[in-house]
């Protein structure tokens, strides 16, 4: 895994903060960096997916852990 890992914690935010954080983050990497997201709003999983897919970024892992919700990203070129 190339450059640098990002990590944001998202714990108790509600959407679209957690959406915003992560795209904020995302534009300040680069291609090919990595960032993990924990969220406890349902609504990151899907807001996620979506936004990987229209900003061509890839949704390494999108898993639940009890009430959290675990993402890695990693940043398209």
């Amino acid at each position: 895994m190339s450059g640098m890992h990002h990590a944001i914690d998202a714990v108790g935010l509600e959407c679209p903060e957690p959406l915003m954080i992560v795209r904020n983050k995302v534009r300040e990497m680069s291609p090919g960096e990595t960032v993990s997201v924990v969220a406890t709003d349902p609504s990151t999983v899907r807001d996620l997916a979506n936004f990987c897919r229209f900003m061509g970024h890839e949704l390494v892992t999108s898993e639940r852990e009890g009430e959290r919700y675990l993402f890695v990203i990693r940043k398209g070129a």
